[in-house]
């Protein structure tokens, strides 16, 4: 398929290399796009022998129009240096990347009309109101002021800050301001949206408040990209889901199947009233256990089938003389997929 054949984003063999760290001085604005408080950008990241960081090593990428793509990844995987050349604002250093057929680096000004974006930290304009701050941002985009009021007036209602529109940033909550980021990627229209860890930093009812807006979003037939190193959100939220580390690609599918691929099975934790030591043995010779380990008075197994093995592994704890007081399974997770790949976890 090529870059203009029904896809959104395709990147081929894309690279990026940083100086090393010492050599490296910050020069104009800090980006749009930085890594949580307390962590480097570039922790966990590859590094050459000269000492440069190998933020991207070779990735190929290709997203749908109208699909949800999560990137998945620990800190310093590479996302946001993803992210950063989708949206120009970063150079790479090798490969080609493409949006809706145009490449970022030679066509990077009809680029970013086409796209919206959403950085990790809030960064509206503090000295503006609410409805401001979308005006000025829709008149870079050459859209007049009538056109774009109405414009903002009925994004700001669909983002549930309609009673808002003349407050001033500094009176909006964490999530109220990260509603407001959204609404002004939207207010030029784009055909894609980018959100870089867009959660982080919220507490659990404002994530989920905004995992329902872009649910919305997507349901729209917009084309959506999102980072994030939250397995739940990429699990709840993507059509499809990158698995990045160290600037390579590891696995991409949906979520559904790339759970299908993780190692061990399901998890059968029986919680027993006293310890579990002397029950690994049992529990490991039993049909379909892949592995049996004990904790304390938990006896954890791992088998294919899940709840068949619950049946002999009840038996086992009872010919024992232990008492069964509660029963725990879990399924294969994308954690325990990355896990596999990578030997890390992935916070």
């Amino acid at each position: 398929m090529s870059e203009s054949e029904g896809a959104a984003i395709v990147t081929r063999g894309l690279r990026k290399v940083y100086p090393p760290p010492k050599s490296r001085r910050r020069r104009g604005p800090v980006p749009s796009f930085t890594p949580p408080t307390g962590a480097s950008p570039f922790s966990g990241s590859a590094t050459t022998s000269t000492g440069e960081v190998l933020a991207l090593d070779g990735l190929d990428l290709q997203v749908r129009s109208g699909e949800f793509f999560g990137l998945l990844g620990p800190n310093g995987a590479g996302k946001t240096t993803t992210i950063g050349i989708l949206t120009t604002r970063v150079l790479p250093s090798g490969g080609a990347a493409f949006v809706h057929g145009l490449d970022v680096v030679k066509s990077a000004v009809d680029v970013r009309r086409r796209i919206g974006v959403v950085p990790q930290r809030p960064n509206p304009d503090r000295g503006l109101t609410v409805r401001e701050n979308l005006l000025f941002h829709a008149a870079y985009f050459g859209f007049g002021r009538v056109a774009s009021g109405a414009r903002a007036v009925e994004i700001l209602a669909q983002l549930g800050l309609g009673d808002r529109t003349e407050a001033k940033v500094d009176e909006l909550s964490g999530g109220q301001q990260q509603r407001l980021m959204i609404a002004r990627a939207l207010i030029h229209e784009p055909q894609v949206i980018f959100l870089d860890e867009p959660t982080v930093g919220l507490d659990p009812q404002a994530r989920l408040a905004l995992w329902d807006i872009l649910r919305g979003l997507h349901a729209q037939g917009r084309t959506i990209v999102m980072t994030t190193h939250y397995m739940e959100e990429a699990d709840q939220l993507c059509d499809r889901v990158a698995i990045v580390d160290r600037g390579r690609l590891l696995a991409c599918d949906t979520p559904e199947a790339l759970k299908r691929r993780a190692p061990g099975g399901t998890l059968i934790e029986l919680t027993l009233d006293a310890g579990a030591d002397d029950l690994v043995a049992a529990a490991r010779g039993l049909p379909g256990v892949l592995n049996a380990e004990a904790d304390g008075a938990a006896l954890r197994a791992w088998h294919p089938g899940g709840g068949e093995a619950i049946p002999g592994l009840i038996a086992a704890a009872q010919r024992a003389g232990r008492q069964v007081l509660n029963i725990h399974l879990a399924a294969p997770s994308l954690e325990t997929l990355f896990i596999s790949l990578t030997g890390r976890k992935l916070d």
